[in-house]
């Protein structure tokens, strides 16, 4: 099936709540009204995430309204002695509680539970700001700090529209953005993580679902220089249907260049050992070095997700849109597996 790129404003849903309108596109024209949504609330899931990149660490912030399981997540990874430093905070039952914009590009995310704070803001001309202030993140060391993201000129997200093929009402409706400039500060304990342009890099993640009863999805990113040039890319599948529109795609200068299917060549036995990754249409060859591992499981009631993660370095070679071929080394990044069921 050929992919459909949608390129004016369309309905995510009917009027009726069914789902319509499947492909991808370039920027935000899905336009999203969870109002219209006719399944339980128990069945909606909506996650915000941030993947903030440095030579010397990443940081992973996520808000999660899953209906039934909430949580907000910060991790704090160390690049150079592979430590992981990880806080999750569950919140039963959101139901929507989490008020979680309903646009990826309008909207901000405030989160206090207790002492502990995390914002998502978002500015004009496609600035993000990211505030947190956690008392007590990791052996009573304190996470405090804030971050702004800024988009390239003339960047483009990729932003995905899928249905699932025996599930009428299930659909994901998703924004990836793997090319954000990154300036800030954290303290982390008595260090201080800095952040500054040119040598940071940042990932969003955004994402608005019905989902089935099952999910399985496989996702990698990663965002950097090389060559001179800044690059990203976002490559994924899963148990939706991606026939009209794949989560493939390359980033050059923040410019989109389209993938159809990839594949995840993964070590059955040992995640840490290289992964390799090709494209049906021959325009990507890429290989994964994996320094850390780390496994998430959340259940609340009926209610499971499941989260294997992997952090590491990219690099390979990719043809452009315009058929020329780029080469990558050692781009930061990340890939997972999650497994959710209800």
């Amino acid at each position: 099936m050929a992919q459909v790129e949608i390129r004016s404003p369309v309905p995510v849903l009917d009027a009726s709540g069914r789902p319509v309108n499947f492909g991808w596109a370039r920027s935000a024209v899905f336009q999203y009204d969870p109002g219209l949504i006719r399944v339980s609330r128990r069945q909606v899931n909506e996650s915000d995430r941030y993947i903030i990149f440095s030579s010397t660490h990443l940081l992973i912030l996520e808000v999660l309204d899953g209906g039934c399981l909430g949580y907000v997540s910060a991790s704090v990874i160390s690049i150079k002695d592979k430590q992981r430093f990880t806080q999750v905070l569950i919140v039963p039952f959101p139901l929507g509680g989490f008020e979680m914009p309903w646009n990826s590009e309008n909207g901000s995310i405030q989160m206090q539970q207790k002492r502990s704070l995390l914002k998502f803001i978002t500015m004009e001309q496609g600035v993000r700001i990211i505030k947190t202030d956690i008392p007590k993140f990791s052996h009573q060391r304190r996470l405090r700090g804030e971050l702004v993201l800024f988009e390239p000129a003339g960047a483009q997200s990729l932003v995905t529209h899928m249905p699932w093929r025996r599930e009428k009402d299930a659909f994901r409706y998703s924004l990836r953005s793997p090319w954000y400039i990154v300036e800030g500060v954290m303290q982390f304990g008595t260090s201080e993580l800095i952040f500054t342009r040119g040598n940071a890099w940042g990932i969003f993640d955004w994402n608005r679902e019905v989902r089935p009863r099952t999910d399985l999805r496989y996702w990698a990113a990663a965002c950097g220089v090389s060559n001179g040039k800044q690059i990203g890319f976002s490559v994924g599948y899963g148990s939706a249907d991606s026939g009209m529109g794949t989560e493939n795609a390359f980033f050059l200068e923040g410019r989109l260049h389209k993938l159809d299917q990839v594949t995840f060549h993964i070590s059955p036995t040992n995640w840490l050992l290289p992964w390799h990754f090709t494209s049906n249409d021959n325009r990507l060859d890429m290989f994964f070095t994996p320094y850390q591992e780390r496994l998430e499981q959340n259940r609340m009631f009926f209610h499971y997700l499941k989260c294997r993660q992997v952090c590491g370095f990219f690099s390979g070679k990719v043809v452009l849109d315009d058929g020329s071929p780029f080469e990558f080394q050692n781009i930061n990044g990340f890939a997972e597996r999650r497994k959710t069921r209800f």
